[in-house]
């Protein structure tokens, strides 16, 4: 299917590893001119010589600094990413008022710098695209990483107003909902629970039994990084004109809900 993203500029943050990097990589197999953006100048530089990016945009989005550095970069985004952040394997006992503080940073206050940034533009032009990576702990939260689910949710709600705020702009504001994703940090993850935890010795037994456990839900294994990115990118399409204040939700059927 045609996506129709060729000639769109488009800005991943946080696509040097993980779901960016997927996500960054079919946007541009799609024709997409992306950004690849993230703190490790390496790392990122590595991935946009891979995919073909047309610029790399180092900083981070947690200061003011470093979006106004990476918003200079990216220039005029057709299509804005919001994937950048991180969470901690922390409980109500363990992270710190200073670390909620942190990590609300880090996952919200750094997608609200680079809206501000780079939607006039979209506003301007008549056409663009946000799009929020979340995720299901926004609505289904668990008694573990309570600060973590808390971001998400945020990026859920303000993904919502954002789509009210660009009423009849052109621009639509949606959310892609992830469920558990075997990115190379959770497979590595789960390699070393498994003796511990009698999964299995084949990586298929592993899986399966740590789905279990874990995250059970309908499909009955992880998901991918390449199935959220094919999520964003019909939401940056031209097919999904019509599709704002949205959460689209890739997690095998984990949150049990009809909204």
């Amino acid at each position: 299917m045609e996506l129709n993203l060729k000639g769109k500029r488009a800005l991943v943050t946080g696509s040097s590893s993980g779901l960016g990097e997927a996500i960054a990589r079919l946007l541009a197999a799609e024709g997409a001119d992306v950004v690849v953006h993230g703190r490790d100048e390496v790392r990122a530089q590595a991935v946009a010589a891979d995919i073909g990016a047309v610029a790399v945009a180092i900083g981070d989005l947690a200061t003011d600094a470093g979006a106004d550095a990476v918003a200079a970069v990216a220039g005029e985004v057709d299509v804005l990413v919001n994937n950048a952040g991180g969470y901690a394997h922390t409980g109500w006992q363990d992270a710190t008022p200073g670390e909620w503080r942190e990590i609300y940073e880090s996952n919200v206050v750094s997608a609200v710098r680079m809206i501000q940034r780079l939607t006039p533009g979209m506003r301007a032009r008549g056409w663009g695209r946000v799009i929020q990576i979340g995720g299901g702990l926004g609505s289904q939260p668990i008694a573990i990483q309570p600060h973590y689910s808390a971001t998400l949710a945020a990026r859920h709600t303000l993904a919502v107003s954002l789509a009210r705020d660009l009423k009849d702009t052109g621009v639509t504001s949606n959310v892609v909902s992830p469920g558990a994703i075997m990115v190379d940090s959770v497979e590595k993850w789960l390699s070393t629970q498994a003796l511990a935890n009698g999964w299995g010795d084949t990586w298929e037994d592993i899986e399966r039994n740590a789905v279990t456990s874990l995250v059970p839900n309908d499909v009955g294994r992880f998901g991918r990084p390449e199935e959220i990115a094919g999520a964003v990118a019909y939401l940056a399409s031209s097919y999904a004109d019509y599709v704002s204040g949205a959460t689209i939700r890739v997690d095998g059927g984990t949150v049990r809900s009809v909204v």
